[in-house]
């Protein structure tokens, strides 16, 4: 198999690359969407989809935090740590970093959901489930979730391991 190198053209390992963005980009996006169903699952009596289309506020925070994920994704994916000088298929298909991602991202997704529960016991004055109350507050509430999601991925993506 080739490998990645001075062998081989400038504009053919750019293209090489931008599959791997590419590539990262979709499998961060695919886990940020299974850690909003996580959000549906953990808090079934806000109604954030029905809530946020009430407000075009509302509506604006969802995709401003949506905006705010895919270029936390898109910048981890750009600047991930990778080895240039393993067989190409290696290079774009790299397990290792994948499974890292995924496992980082769980990780970091318990330890959110564990403190964000010890916040809510901590706190017994400050109903969390009244930002139900307000198209506006769960609005804020998802962009705050979403801006999460965008540094667990970042994170995981930029990990030097």
């Amino acid at each position: 198999m080739q490998e990645l190198g001075l062998v081989i053209p400038y504009w053919v390992i750019v293209l090489i690359w931008l599959v791997k963005v590419i590539l990262l980009a979709l499998i961060s996006i695919l886990l940020a969407w299974l850690g909003i169903r996580v959000l549906d699952a953990l808090t079934p009596h806000i109604h954030q989809r029905q809530r946020i289309g009430e407000s075009p506020v509302a509506t604006g925070l969802f995709i401003a935090g949506f905006f705010i994920l895919v270029g936390l994704v898109i910048h981890g994916a750009i600047t991930a740590l990778t080895a240039v000088t393993v067989p190409i298929l290696g290079y774009i298909f790299d397990f290792r970093t994948w499974g890292l991602l995924a496992l980082s991202f769980v990780i970091s997704l318990l330890v959110g959901i564990a403190l964000f529960h010890i916040a809510d016991k901590l706190t017994p004055r400050i109903p969390f489930l009244s930002v139900n109350k307000s198209p506006v507050a769960v609005g804020v509430y998802v962009f705050g979730y979403l801006i999460f999601f965008g540094l667990i991925l970042h994170a995981a993506l930029t990990a030097p391991l």
